[in-house]
């Protein structure tokens, strides 16, 4: 489960880590498949200065503009796309880019996007159900938990959020919207605490985490556009380019980690670590979000 990451303040998860893994050099070309506020890219910039490019891609229009605000000083060196990571071969196309020595995808969110009560991604503030990433889509966190059947709402809580109280969650959310269309985040909250016990609204975890975790993903399409992205960043690669990926919860982890295995038995990739490198106690203090992070590296063979 992700926790939040203040903007003001910007600290990017496993920042060491990372930038040793991908082993940059002066004039490389770098892949942010997910760019945010900038905070990796900014480094990656540094070391492949001074005329390394970087492609940083976000489908959050205020992500963007915070990262070609942290980002101006390198000028042209950066570009710049509101494009879903998914579709990286097209940008490069369309970006003359050329291969990359080395491609970054960084799959938590900010709290740009987490602490704007507008987005709908928290469960602590009210706000409308939207959750979406991408602003300009139309699926949207209401039209989910308003629209979808009993059955659907509990394959994606089991799928997508591991939630054990799945079948329960569906039915109140159901029962919910039959009285009154739930508008809010709070309306969500309040269906879900309806439905579990009270054992469950007490616990470590926030009761509603799992679900809204599930939501958002279904909502985004996470999932599909991590394994979708995988293949295609790894043939954007040069021979001998590195692929980092930090994932927050285990879904996106096994994806990474079954990907790295099946292209490494074709040969075509080398796991850099046999486990997922994590925060060390240090960073986790002064950073509470790095406690989730785990990170995934891999070099392209061939060539």
């Amino acid at each position: 489960m992700e926790d939040a990451r203040p903007e003001p303040a910007h600290v990017p998860v496993l920042l060491k880590e990372t930038i040793e893994g991908l082993a940059l050099r002066a004039g490389a070309n770098v892949i942010d498949g997910t760019v945010g506020a900038g905070g990796h890219s900014a480094a990656i910039l540094e070391l492949t200065s001074p005329d390394g490019r970087l492609l940083g891609m976000d489908l959050d229009e205020a992500a963007l503009e915070a990262a070609r605000r942290s980002l101006a000083r390198y000028g042209s060196r950066v570009m710049l796309v509101r494009e879903n990571y998914r579709n990286v071969e097209r940008v490069l196309l369309s970006q003359a880019f050329g291969p990359a020595q080395a491609a970054l995808l960084d799959l938590g969110f900010s709290s740009m996007e987490v602490d704007d009560p507008a987005r709908g991604l928290s469960f602590r503030s009210d706000g409308p159900l939207d959750m979406r990433f991408d602003r300009t889509q139309e699926l949207t966190a209401a039209a989910v938990v308003n629209g979808w059947s009993a059955d659907d709402l509990t394959e994606v809580m089991v799928k997508y959020g591991e939630e054990r109280f799945a079948r329960r969650i569906a039915t109140g959310i159901v029962a919910a919207r039959r009285r009154k269309r739930l508008i809010t985040t709070f309306d969500l909250v309040d269906a879900i605490a309806g439905s579990v016990p009270p054992n469950y609204r007490h616990g470590k975890l926030h009761f509603a985490t799992r679900t809204f975790q599930a939501i958002r993903i279904a909502v985004n399409d996470e999932l599909g556009n991590l394994e979708a992205a995988l293949p295609v960043l790894l043939a954007s690669l040069a021979p001998g380019g590195r692929l980092a990926v930090i994932s927050f919860h285990s879904l996106e982890d096994r994806i990474v980690k079954n990907f790295f295995r099946q292209r490494a038995a074709k040969g075509e990739l080398r796991p850099l670590v046999k486990r997922p490198i994590v925060a060390g106690q240090e960073e986790v203090e002064n950073n509470p979000r790095s406690r989730s992070a785990k990170l995934r590296l891999a070099v392209k063979t061939g060539g």
